[in-house]
């Protein structure tokens, strides 16, 4: 398994994903992996770190889930690996909900979300990012968990 991550999907990516909005709830998983030092493109901040940065993003994009119906579900630290290897961990998970695609869409066009994202860029290295959907009697634990 290929695991790369990245700071903004491709145009192609971006296209395919909200073209295939169907209307209904979804929660993106996000596995983040922080800059040692933020980096924001004009050079200010210098002394901030990468997780100090995203945690400025993280504070107004609650504002911006909550504005198109969203939420954030669970956010916290990543402290370990029970099963199956990775040649190095994320730093944080977090989980944000939202209506539907066309939601998030909304979202991240907004001036508002536009004006954070620049925390966001400053303190990631990367991430991935990984669309789910609740199935059927999602309240109980899957077999196997």
């Amino acid at each position: 398994m290929i695991v790369t991550n990245a700071l903004h999907p491709r145009p192609e990516q971006a296209m395919a994903f909200f073209a295939a909005d169907d209307g209904t709830p979804m929660c993106m998983v996000n596995l983040l992996k922080f800059r040692e030092k933020a980096a924001y493109a004009d050079g200010s901040e210098p002394d901030l770190t990468g997780r100090e940065a995203y945690a400025r993003y993280a504070e107004g994009v609650r504002a911006c889930l909550a504005a198109v119906g969203g939420t954030v579900r669970f956010s916290g630290a990543v402290t370990g690996l029970l099963l199956g290897e990775a040649e190095e961990l994320w730093d944080m998970v977090a989980i944000a909900e939202y209506p539907s695609r066309k939601a998030m869409l909304t979202m991240v066009q907004s001036p508002e979300y536009q004006a954070i994202t620049r925390h966001r860029d400053a303190g990631l290295a990367g991430q991935l990012n990984i669309c789910t959907r609740a199935s059927a009697g999602a309240n109980t634990v899957a077999q196997g968990a």
